[in-house]
């Protein structure tokens, strides 16, 4: 599991991407590369981390479910996840 700390970073990057997500996207639109390099660099989206949402872990997470793979498997096994079940031919 990871420390609440680098959770806490993650979604920091998170409000700080959807902050200023019209004024980057406005930027790129005029073609003004500096005015980029002024954001701060945890706005980009691109530095957003796909996190298991009940572990944290931040590694083999699916980012359609929201779950890492240990944590899927394991609803996916109790009948949890709706439409998922094992497979078996």
């Amino acid at each position: 599991m990871s420390t609440t700390a680098i959770i806490a970073r993650n979604d920091k990057r998170k409000a700080l991407a959807e902050k200023y997500a019209a004024k980057r996207a406005e930027l790129k639109k005029l073609g003004d590369y500096e005015g980029l390099q002024k954001l701060p660099r945890n706005s980009s989206p691109n530095r957003i981390r796909v996190r298991c949402t009940q572990t944290g872990r931040g590694r083999g997470c699916y980012k359609k479910f929201g779950l890492c793979r240990n944590q899927f498997r394991q609803l996916s096994l109790e009948g949890k996840i709706p439409g998922i079940r094992k497979s078996s031919w």
